[in-house]
């Protein structure tokens, strides 16, 4: 049957069978159900590694099946497959990358450190799925073998890595940054919107002199920005493929040039520009671009953190809190409290940020554990990272939505704040001096007055004089 090209039937994705079929690797035999397309070496990952809940992420699937279309087309182009197996493995490929065959990847992160389990999982079903459509008998290997023909040219220490990058650059340039920088835009509107609003500032969470809620939010969106640009800078690492390298990075059993021909056509099919790595035993044995990529995604975390904070402090109240501003209200705070409202979106985030930060320093733990010519830990790696760049992304969408864009001022409040606050006394320094205005301050504060009648008492200057001099608009750079 491999001599001759095969009618490729169009066969709706599933198998009708009840019970288990035979499987078989160099281990000998194994029963594996009978409407699933996976093998042996996968169902000996679900024996042996039923740990938790926690699966691989259908992305890394998603960025294998495009490894391996490109890898069959070029094994195509360079004859080593016949054309009718390079496009018969390249059209299932279509279907894994599409997601069409996500109930086939039943894998969990807690596996072999490599990934190879994974690598023989997609090996296996497009080697299946492929046999069903000419066909054969699932199991068979014939006439595509899971390891002769899919994995032809590769091993799962260069193709792995090689689908990690993949995975992570989708989520970081379709998921993450696009929502981050919405984000920062919606931010960036309503400082544009209060630029003229002054508010009393705050260090040390105490009172300070005078800003504007325009000039405070500049400073989230401009967070926002450089956050956006750190991770935007974690992308060259990534297109940089550790494919071709095979198992130690020498590029055994590969043919010449393999890996810059798959790059090639991984950044055809993709867009982004993929090269293959310059140096493979740095591309295997070690995780480093990984692990920059977590730092960008801890560099999103960070900022965020403190903005959610900022505005659920901000919005503290209704009114025995700070409560300058007014947040959506999007449901009900309370079981117990009614007309309770929380700032629950604020809240996610917080957790959300919480998270990353926990799996930013697993990631990096586990790409310090390289040892020789491969790190093998990388499951945990790319299951981490890709999970904290799609709650990141989630997140920031769903606060921009449901928070930032709908909240308001209370502009009674922040102004009453404002006429309160004795920080303006700050102003005072350069004309009454440092300790004069110091006693003012504290005399305000002790007699429960007002800063203007305190200063007046004290005789050290003119009520013209203290009108002239404490202006919060013009101690916020506002011209009037």
């Amino acid at each position: 049957m491999s001599g001759t090209p095969p009618v490729v039937r169009d066969l709706p994705i599933g198998i009708d069978a009840e019970g288990t079929r035979t499987e078989r690797d160099s281990l000998g035999t194994v029963e594996v159900p009978a409407d699933r397309y996976w093998g042996a070496q996968t169902q000996r990952s679900l024996i042996h590694f039923s740990i938790g809940d926690d699966r691989m992420p259908k992305a890394v699937y998603h960025a294998y099946g495009q490894v391996k279309k490109a890898a069959a087309l070029v094994n195509g182009r360079d004859g080593r497959l016949p054309r009718w197996q390079c496009e018969l493995i390249a059209k299932v490929a279509d279907e894994v990358i599409s997601g069409a065959l996500d109930a086939h990847f039943p894998l969990y992160v807690w596996q072999t450190g490599s990934g190879t389990q994974s690598n023989m999982n997609v090996n296996e079903v497009i080697s299946n799925r492929a046999i069903q459509l000419v066909g054969g008998t699932l199991g068979s290997r014939t006439p595509i073998h899971p390891n002769d023909h899919v994995n032809m040219g590769q091993s799962s220490n260069d193709t792995f890595p090689t689908a990690m990058h993949l995975a992570t650059v989708r989520a970081l340039h379709d998921g993450l940054l696009p929502s981050l920088a919405a984000l920062a835009q919606a931010i960036e509107d309503k400082a544009v919107s209060w630029r003229d609003v002054v508010k009393v500032g705050r260090t040390h969470l105490q009172d300070a002199v005078p800003l504007t809620v325009g000039q405070e939010w500049s400073g989230y969106a401009a967070q926002l920005a450089d956050a956006h640009e750190r991770v935007r800078a974690t992308l060259p690492a990534l297109h940089q493929l550790a494919i071709g390298g095979t198992a130690v990075g020498t590029g055994l059993n590969a043919p010449e040039n393999f890996g810059t021909a798959v790059a090639a056509e991984l950044a055809r099919q993709t867009g982004h520009p993929y090269t293959v790595a310059a140096n493979h035993f740095a591309a295997q044995g070690g995780l480093d671009a990984m692990a920059a990529a977590s730092a960008g995604l801890r560099a999103v975390a960070v900022p965020l953190m403190k903005i959610a904070n900022d505005l659920r402090w901000l919005a503290s109240g209704p009114r025995c809190g700070l409560g300058e501003l007014a947040l959506p209200a999007n449901e009900p705070g309370s079981s117990i409290m009614p007309g309770k409202i929380n700032p629950t979106q604020c809240e996610a985030m917080v957790m959300v940020c919480i998270q990353v930060l926990g799996e930013d320093s697993a990631v990096a733990l586990a790409a310090s554990q390289g040892n020789f010519e491969l790190n093998a830990m990388r499951p945990v790696i790319i299951s981490d990272v890709l999970h904290c760049a799609r709650i990141l992304a989630d997140a920031s969408e769903k606060l921009r939505v449901y928070c930032v864009e709908g909240t308001e001022l209370h502009r009674d409040r922040i102004d009453e704040d404002v006429s309160r606050s004795l920080m303006l006394v700050t102003a005072l320094s350069p004309e009454i001096g440092y300790d004069r205005a110091s006693e003012i301050a504290h005399r305000a504060a002790e007699e429960n007055s007002t800063l203007r009648d305190t200063a007046l008492a004290t005789g050290y200057l003119s009520a013209e004089e203290y009108d002239r001099i404490i202006n919060p608009r013009a101690m916020a750079g506002l011209s009037d």
